[in-house]
């Protein structure tokens, strides 16, 4: 399934020229790995967000969000955000700096 460039277009972007930000083709789509940990990705048109187990149920609540299953097992700590709920880029900001923020935590690979 392609990914939505304009959407990949729109995080890189964001997260502008950090060197610990690479991109690789994961999951069918893009992501954006921090120090080798995926913060954030693109699936369909769809953002894939890397929370943590902890911060799954909360981002759960939020519009337009659900649980990461690509294959019939749900990924824990991760989530899938809505196209329809990115269109303001201070929420798609919001969600990048939380996958940021989270792989940031992580030691390096």
């Amino acid at each position: 399934m392609p990914f939505d460039e304009g959407l990949a277009q729109r995080i890189r972007e964001h997260l502008g020229t950090d060197p610990t930000i690479a991109e690789k083709h994961m999951f069918g789509g893009l992501a954006f790995l921090c120090r080798g940990n995926m913060a954030v990705g693109v699936s369909g048109g769809d953002l894939i967000v890397r929370v943590g187990p902890d911060a799954a149920d909360a981002a759960l609540a939020r519009p337009g969000a659900r649980v990461f299953d690509l294959t019939g097992r749900p990924m824990r700590g991760w989530i899938m955000v809505a196209s329809s709920a990115l269109s303001e880029d201070s929420v798609l900001s919001g969600w990048i700096d939380e996958g940021h923020t989270f792989a940031a935590s992580l030691p390096p690979k």
